[in-house]
């Protein structure tokens, strides 16, 4: 059965192979991401349903705005799929300036919160579906040099959990650790050792297909999806 999907951060890394392997295998997505051009290119590549839309998850307004759009046209979705995310360039904390800081945690948690606002409503009301918010093995365990990454990470786990506990029979909400793929947010971190690990695209071969078996009988369990 085909599954309607939104997820966020499609325009580069995991939330651009999970899109082409999810339209692979049948399922409409509904994406967005921040950049413009990627946008534009993955709506010639793919015709609707499926829909792509530029936006900063992290404007409440703008999220609000996408939801208004896409929910009334194609209904709430099966899988909610929280990808998007940024990284701090490798620095002490103390380094870290303000600013940069505050990106990070407007994106990774605010904007986890602001898609959730306004997708989970039409869920909950239909009693069914999974929310798929993504953490990281630095949102279980720490190193040096990536402190607001990790504290986002760490958010995301009791963020998501405590979600679990507040959705109606039939629904999930699950923390999922990709697991370490070889991305341009794993490059900015672990330079040119990150070859070392799989490529998004064959982690998303395996998944997709993990994503898509998700169910109420995962509600608030930590998960790992390996490539």
């Amino acid at each position: 059965m085909s599954k309607l999907i939104i997820l966020t951060g499609v325009t580069r890394g995991l939330g651009r192979a999970m899109t082409e392997e999810f339209i692979r295998l049948g399922h409409t997505v509904l994406g967005c991401g921040r950049s413009t051009s990627p946008i534009q290119e993955l709506s010639r590549q793919y015709a609707p349903p499926h829909a792509f839309e530029a936006l900063d998850v992290a404007s409440d307004d703008q999220v609000q705005r996408w939801a208004e759009k896409v929910l009334p046209t194609h209904g709430a979705p099966d899988l909610l799929i929280n990808n998007a995310a940024i990284i701090n360039k490798n620095a002490p904390l103390w380094k870290v300036s303000a600013r940069d800081f505050s990106e990070v945690i407007d994106v990774n948690i605010k904007g986890v919160a602001n898609v959730i606002r306004h997708f989970a409503p039409a869920m909950i009301a239909r009693q069914s579906g999974v929310i798929v918010n993504f953490s990281s093995g630095w949102g279980r365990s720490t190193d040096a040099e990536v402190a607001p990454y990790c504290a986002t990470k760490w958010a995301i786990e009791g963020l998501t959990q405590a979600l679990a506990q507040e959705l109606p029979p039939g629904m999930a909400a699950v923390p999922l650790n990709p697991g370490v793929i070889n991305t341009e947010m794993l490059q900015s971190a672990f330079g040119s050792s990150a070859s070392a690990y799989p490529a998004a695209e064959e982690w998303a071969k395996t998944a997709v297909p993990f994503l898509l078996k998700l169910s109420s009988k995962d509600n608030g369990k930590p998960l790992t999806a390996h490539g």
